[in-house]
Parts: C-alpha cells; sequence; structure tokens
C-alpha cells in the first residue's frame, strides 16, 4: 500500500499517466481511501491546467525591486534592511 509520501512524491507521473498499471491500481486505492491525497492530487490537476492556459507568453515572474532585494539579502545575513 502507497503511503501519503508516495502519493505526492508520484503524483506528476500519475497525472501525465506514466506510471505502470500495477502502479496506478495501488496509486487509486490510497486515494479511495484518502481525502487529503484526493484534495492534493484534485489540486495539482487544477493548478496544471490552468498553467497550460497560462502558456509561454505570460512570464512566471516579474523583475525584483531593489529595495525589496536588499532587505530579502539584510535578512538572510541577519542585520537589519537599510
Amino acid at each position: 500500500m502507497l503511503s501519503c509520501k508516495d502519493v505526492s512524491e508520484r503524483c506528476t507521473d500519475y497525472l501525465e499517466r506514466e506510471l505502470t498499471w500495477r502502479d496506478r491500481v495501488q496509486y487509486w486505492m490510497h486515494l479511495a481511501m484518502c481525502a487529503v491525497c484526493r484534495r492534493y492530487v484534485g489540486q495539482m490537476r487544477t493548478t496544471a491546467a490552468l498553467l497550460k492556459r497560462v502558456g509561454d507568453d505570460v512570464p512566471l515572474h516579474a523583475p525584483l525591486d531593489p529595495a525589496l532585494r536588499e532587505a530579502f539579502r539584510a535578512t538572510r545575513e541577519g542585520r537589519p534592511p537599510s
């Protein structure tokens, strides 16, 4: 029987149909018994669908403001932000 950790680690393979038939059946059995994993797989499925709709035209991140970047560096280095 798969654990919740196994389900989360194999989620991408499951959604992309890259599991063997035997592994897929074990995955289904776990999902049948575990509402938390069903919710997780559903969220991952929704995320993948939304990312496909966005496509490559939208940048995934915007440039970071220099002041904010400095604040992150200061925090990481343990000094107060300037």
